[in-house]
């Protein structure tokens, strides 16, 4: 079994103020997860859904984090979502797969600007996972759009993710 891995937790700045989150219309027929916060402290907010196949196994899952930004910090969003990139190939490898990223390029999350990389995971030369990492910063929060499926789930899904990306509102 292929454990998905969605990394979330890199930017860790914290903020005074209760932000309210972010909203997200979830795909029918995903099971949207209970996230449990991290702690009551950090403020920072998860969302989480999976989509199964018809024996309870996960095809996809998407989660999104927002995590406030003290006034006044500059979020490296480049270098974020570097080791972002880097903690995931990290995993997969320890898990004895391998992974090839693309470019991290410029895109956008609601309607903010945002910079994105997808990679292809692969085992013995064949491709079993693909994952997608958005991350974006607005005035004083910061979101990370996770997606993650195994290789033909990923690729048949791909409308309902880009709806669901397309409906967020930050």
């Amino acid at each position: 079994m292929i454990r998905f891995c969605l990394l979330t937790g890199l930017v860790s700045v914290i903020a005074a103020a209760q932000a309210a989150p972010p909203l997200i219309t979830w795909p029918g027929g995903w099971e949207v997860e209970a996230a449990p916060q991290a702690d009551a402290a950090s403020k920072v907010s998860r969302q989480r859904a999976v989509k199964n196949d018809p024996g309870g196994m996960p095809l996809l899952v998407m989660e999104l984090t927002m995590t406030p930004v003290e006034p006044g910090h500059q979020v490296n969003l480049q270098g974020v979502l570097l080791e972002m990139r880097k903690s995931v190939q990290k995993d997969f490898f320890q898990g004895g797969y391998q992974s090839v990223c693309n470019k991290i390029h410029a895109a956008r999350l609601s309607d903010l600007q945002a910079l994105e990389t997808t990679c292809t995971i692969t085992q013995n030369g064949r491709h079993v996972l693909t994952q997608t990492l958005v991350a974006a910063v607005g005035s004083d929060k910061a979101y990370v759009l996770s997606y993650a499926g195994q290789a033909e789930a990923y690729k048949a899904g791909k409308d309902e993710i880009a709806a669901a990306r397309n409906n967020l509102k930050l």
